[in-house]
């Protein structure tokens, strides 16, 4: 990228109307002084200097290229700007992203008109911002995000509690530690620190508050309010990653003002995500982005609805850099049609078997049961995705069919109907669909949890009816899938997913009622194949000087002597320079999963962030260890952080709460 196509503006001030100084880094189309452009903002607390540079780089002098300025602002109380945040998609955070859209289209080298994207974070705000309909805020691309912070985000899933809320609460308690940069800010670096060091929040402690969907999940979810959003949506998202119901649920909930791109990634943005294939990412924004922000008459509104990566029996391995399969294109989407299986008098599953089945058999899955699940939201092709399936269907009730005398091909959500019969007053349920290969492999197609208190709906859960039988219906996560010719189709069934989901407070088991089971699967139907095309640039992000190399590790310790499992997750990424501001950051996370397969209150879970910035001269770190335990009447959390400038300790804190689980 030649430096006439842009001019970079390392940071610029963004005064919002309490006085409040908002850090934004801009990448300038040359000439927007003579002829105004469109601008593209990306809002985030994970700091643009030192935190998404590596991405930012890849992607704004691309627009700035093609005459739309980037607009990349830290949130208030992150990175270089003022104060100190609040929580998750807060009002203050929504408020302030519409103040810095009314900046950006007051500015001279403005049109007036502006977009919002994002992933992850960015792909939260962009919508729960455009659900507040700024005027110049002209149309949002979101990437890993969600119309339902309930349901599909990181921190409860049909009522199940998701072991990576914690990971996501220390990642966020070490993310909040870390310094302003003094080459920013100046001399007021270690000052803006230790108000936030003091101040900032342990997000743990708010969101175990709220177990059941109320309020404060129904904010910033647009799945409240589709009818009120007017803002052209381009939703995309990965199957290997845990926010993959969300562009399906947008265009079935926003109709033609939504377009769906769902490929075979991991969190990542898809001109860099693994497994490959990959997307022109560059080309897709842009071309969105001349639509809507240019008024270019370039049919982006009026290609297919969605467009889906159809994967065709990857097998688990140790890294899938490349899953095989092709693209097809719904024109419209609409609900698919259902092929329906159920369980014969032999236990197999069959299209002709309804009603059938094997009587009521007891199933009570040891509470190791899931070590196989990978993690929810996934950043490598490694051992972060789902592994052989064989490993967690020891622990499993499982159905299967013959081998497929022809390929079937699936787009959508399974469903499973099953009647339970329960002891407790809840339990939690696990069902997957899984492609058995004709060597045994099992690789995961796709997976369901609830919690049975949740059984009628989020907001109001209501205890089981101890020794009663009771229809369950479980919606399982999306999938695109083909099982190929020879291959058969395995649903197996599980009351423990640990340490994905963390186990209810009592282990009751269950009855599951085999006649009565059937699993539904969604049928492709009528689609044409497609082309995506990939990016020109199979190495997209910039090189930063690598001070120190980073390691990852992700183990499974079965400890027979004390009963015990553990499951550890190391991530190092190295010490790492940028070339031309000089600051070296390094991440470090220890985490740490533990239970004892027949006791539900053993669980525990450890994660423990070391954060590094430094340059010549200067350095600072912190130290932050989270903690989540449980009785069976209350969840405990504890925190601490440890602040050190040089290798003097300058600040510490300690977080603890008790807080009673609510049917969880």
């Amino acid at each position: 990228m030649s430096d006439r196509e842009f001019t970079l503006i390392e940071n610029e001030w963004i005064r919002l109307k309490d006085g409040t100084r908002l850090a934004a880094r801009i990448w300038m189309p040359v000439g927007a002084d003579a002829e105004p452009v469109p601008a593209v903002l990306e809002y985030l607390p994970y700091r643009k200097r030192g935190g998404t540079s590596l991405r930012d780089e890849s992607t704004y002098p691309v627009f700035a290229a093609a005459g739309i300025a980037g607009i990349r602002v830290d949130i208030r109380g992150c990175g270089e700007s003022d104060g100190v945040i609040d929580g998750e998609y807060t009002p203050r955070e929504l408020s302030d992203g519409c103040e810095i859209i009314e900046w950006i289209a007051a500015q001279p080298w403005s049109n007036g008109k502006v977009g919002m994207m994002g992933i992850s974070w960015g792909g939260f705000n962009c919508l729960q911002v455009a659900a507040l309909k700024p005027p110049a805020l002209k149309a949002v691309i979101s990437i890993a995000s969600t119309v339902d912070r309930y349901n599909d985000d990181i921190h409860y899933k049909n009522g199940c509690h998701l072991s990576a809320q914690l990971s996501w609460a220390a990642t966020m308690l070490a993310y909040q530690s870390r310094s302003p940069d003094p080459d920013i800010v100046g001399d007021r670096w270690r000052e803006m620190w230790l108000e936030r060091l003091e101040n900032e929040p342990y997000f743990m402690e708010e969101w175990l508050e709220h177990q059941r969907r109320d309020a404060f999940w129904q904010h910033g979810s647009i799945s409240e309010d589709f009818d009120g959003f007017d803002v052209p949506a381009l939703v995309i998202a990965g199957w290997a990653d845990g926010y993959r119901n969300t562009p399906l649920k947008a265009v079935e909930g926003l109709g033609a003002k939504a377009k769906a791109l769902i490929g075979p990634w991991v969190h990542k943005y898809p001109h860099f995500a693994w497994p490959k294939p990959r997307a022109d990412f560059h080309g897709e924004a842009i071309r969105w982005w001349n639509r809507w922000l240019r008024d270019e008459k370039n049919r982006a509104e009026g290609g297919p609805q969605v467009r889906a990566y159809i994967l065709d029996g990857p097998r688990p391995a140790v890294r899938r850099d490349n899953d095989p399969g092709r693209w097809v294109a719904k024109e419209i989407w609409q609900k698919p049609e259902m092929q329906v299986l159920g369980v014969t008098l032999d236990g197999r599953f069959a299209t002709d078997a309804k009603g059938k089945g094997i009587g009521d058999v007891y199933l009570k899955s040891p509470l190791d049961t899931g070590t196989a699940s990978g993690e929810y939201f996934t950043l490598k092709p490694d051992a972060e995705m789902a592994g052989d399936q064989r490993i967690d269907d020891a622990g499993a009730l499982t159905f299967e069919t013959q081998p497929l005398l022809e390929a079937e091909d699936y787009l959508g959500q399974p469903v499973v109907t099953v009647d339970v019969t329960c002891a407790a007053d809840t339990a939690n349920l696990v069902a997957r669909i899984v492609d058995v290969h004709p060597d045994g492999t099992a690789t995961r197609v796709a997976f369901g949890v609830l919690n049975l208190a949740h059984r009628d709906g989020n907001a109001e859960p209501r205890p089981m009816e101890k020794g009663r039988k009771t229809r369950i219906t479980l919606v399982l996560d999306a999938c695109g899938y083909r099982v190929r010719a020879g291959h058969r189709i395995r649903l197996s069934l599980s009351t423990s997913y640990w340490p994905l989901i963390l186990p209810p407070p009592s282990d009751p088991g269950l009855t599951i009622d085999t006649a009565s089971l059937s699993l539904a699967l969604p049928l492709l139907g009528q689609h044409r194949e497609i082309v995506v095309p990939e990016p020109e640039n199979p190495d997209p992000l910039p090189k930063y000087r690598d001070l120190s190399r980073g390691s990852t590790s992700r183990t499974v310790e079965r400890d027979m002597t004390h009963g015990m499992t553990h499951y550890r997750i190391y991530e190092d990424t190295g010490l790492s320079q940028h070339p031309d501001t000089g600051l070296a950051t390094q991440d470090i996370r220890d985490e740490t999963w533990s239970i004892s397969p027949d006791d539900p209150q053993s669980m525990i879970g450890t994660s423990t962030w070391t954060c590094i910035a430094k340059r010549d001269g200067w350095s600072v770190r912190t130290v932050s260890t989270s903690t989540l335990s449980c009785t069976e009447s209350e969840w405990i959390t504890e925190a601490e952080i440890v602040a050190y400038e040089g290798e003097t300790q300058i600040f510490e804190k300690t977080f603890a709460k008790r807080i009673r689980r609510d049917l969880m």
